[in-house]
């Protein structure tokens, strides 16, 4: 009797649930019963034939070149050989004396007709396999010019079955839009980001806490702001699914990486690291601790300012932001004015061309697409060129969504962003100190240390806030858009921007 390895496959774990694998198994019991051999060892295998390098079958070839066994029994030769480099070692095998047996198909593997019959069934096998693999990357361009991404849901989104968009994790999104934000202000290296987002909870795939490679490609995603890439090919589409960020958000945090705006290693997480400057040396007032007191000194040799404790600092932007802060008159004159503005503002959106811009960029990737098929410019200037038309028209579709969107901005979020400034010292006063330095950030400017003594402005939008009240107060505003040299278009525009969102993410935490 013979005494031969069995070798079963199948290509997905799914087809090794089912009857597949034993359904070869009694295939090849069967044949060996009636042929006279012993199947000594089995080699099961969950993996794809198309391509080279599956452990198992590598294992059992090289078992079988120390003649461990006299032949091998395969359900039907599609089973170990779907590309011609395994077969070409099967066949290595026939040379060197070893048995190859198919249980269902009828090839004598000794003869000149059954190898001819099986080198045309591995050539036919490999064929299809290529074929295949052609109409599913063809399935999958189609999937992708629709804006749906066939590929795992990066972090931050979930994945909804095939042939539908992905959506944001309601766990995680948050997370992935803050970390975006951070690394965007340029305060942040990547290392620093990386140890926040781990304290904000941030994981990755697997559950585990997100790693140093996961945060670099997701910095580089701009899946994230509403366009699909392909990295093997540089092929860009746009997504039908949710953006997390905005494109001008993803641009900013891509001129962080490229070293084209500045990006700070923190190493010591001092609340006002680089916050504040010396009003005689224009140096940075550089933080440290001696003997549990936080100092931050100028280091200019002969500078009059030399240091000033942090909690000096803290007193002087507390006194700031209680300064700035609006009281409920104004709070409700300019709810009043946010009204009549938005009145005039749906008089604009009509006046707005942009799906007469939309419609041209879409005349601009026609033609584009038109000399790429008529071969006038290759593929790499197409994919460029194609790419920055997206990315303008993901700028347009954005611009597009502010102007139509009767939610933006909302005047019951308007109002509760009004309050938040008129207690904002008070918010200063309770937040943790990444969270106060954030505020400091979004609140303050033109921040001095003179000898021992610092000021602090309030930030540009805060005294336009006042500029505005104060045309009303003083009964200048005529009705339009502009009043007294402050714009409500600008306040409106704050509503929404990072800002606000900065100071609402603050007083949620």
């Amino acid at each position: 009797m013979k005494r031969c390895y069995g070798y079963i496959r199948v290509s997905t774990v799914r087809q090794g649930d089912g009857v597949s694998l034993e359904a070869q198994k009694e295939a090849i019991r069967a044949f060996a019963s009636h042929n006279e051999i012993e199947i000594i060892e089995w080699f099961e295998e969950l993996e794809t034939a198309a391509k080279t390098g599956r452990p198992v079958f590598n294992r059992m070839i090289a078992s079988l070149r120390k003649c461990k066994a006299e032949g091998l029994v395969v359900h039907k030769i599609d089973r170990f050989a779907r590309n011609l480099t395994d077969y070409s070692r099967v066949t290595e095998l026939m040379d060197l004396g070893i048995a190859i047996y198919t249980a269902i198909e009828s090839l004598d593997f000794q003869s000149r007709g059954g190898r001819l019959a099986a080198d045309v069934q591995a050539v036919v096998a490999a064929d299809f396999i290529r074929n295949q693999r052609q109409e599913t990357i063809k399935g999958l361009y189609g999937r992708l010019a629709q804006g749906i991404y066939p590929f795992k849901a990066p972090i931050g989104y979930l994945d909804n079955g095939a042939g539908k968009h992905k959506t944001p994790d309601p766990e995680r999104a948050p997370l992935i839009r803050e970390a975006f934000e951070l690394y965007a202000s340029g305060d942040y290296s990547q290392l620093a980001l990386l140890d926040v987002m781990r304290k904000r909870g941030l994981t990755g795939g697997r559950g585990a806490p997100i790693s140093t490679s996961t945060l670099e490609s997701m910095l580089a995603n701009p899946f994230y702001a509403g366009i699909i890439e392909i990295k093997r090919n540089g092929r860009t589409f746009q997504g039908g699914h949710q953006p997390l960020i905005s494109l001008a958000t993803f641009e900013r945090v891509q001129a962080v990486k490229a070293g084209k705006a500045l990006k700070k290693t923190t190493v010591h997480q001092y609340t006002y690291r680089r916050l504040f400057r010396c009003r005689h040396c224009d140096g940075a007032m550089t933080p440290e601790r001696q003997k549990g007191t936080v100092y931050y000194r100028c280091h200019t040799t002969g500078c009059a300012t030399k240091s000033i404790r942090e909690n000096d600092l803290e007193d002087c932007v507390h006194q700031s932001l209680k300064k700035a802060a609006l009281s409920d008159e104004q709070i409700e004159r300019l709810m009043a004015l946010l009204r009549g503005w938005m009145r005039e503002r749906q008089k604009q959106v009509k006046q707005e061309a942009i799906p007469l811009k939309l419609s041209q960029l879409a005349e601009k990737r026609e033609r584009l697409t038109d000399a790429l098929i008529d071969r006038l410019i290759t593929r790499d200037v197409f994919e460029k060129r194609n790419a920055a038309l997206l990315f303008e028209e993901q700028r347009l579709r954005e611009r597009e969504a502010h102007l139509n969107s009767s939610k933006q901005p909302d005047p019951k979020r308007a109002r509760k962003f009004f309050e938040l400034v008129k207690n904002l010292a008070d918010i200063y006063i309770s937040a943790s100190p990444a969270h106060r330095r954030e505020l400091v950030e979004i609140a303050t400017s033109n921040r001095w240390v003179d000898g021992k003594n610092a000021y602090v402005e309030p930030s540009n939008w805060i005294r336009k806030l006042g500029q505005v009240d104060l045309a009303l107060n003083g009964g200048h505003y005529p009705g339009t858009l502009r009043t007294s040299g402050a714009n409500f278009n600008d306040i409106s525009e704050l509503l929404c921007s990072e800002h606000a969102m900065g100071i609402e993410r603050i007083c949620q935490a």
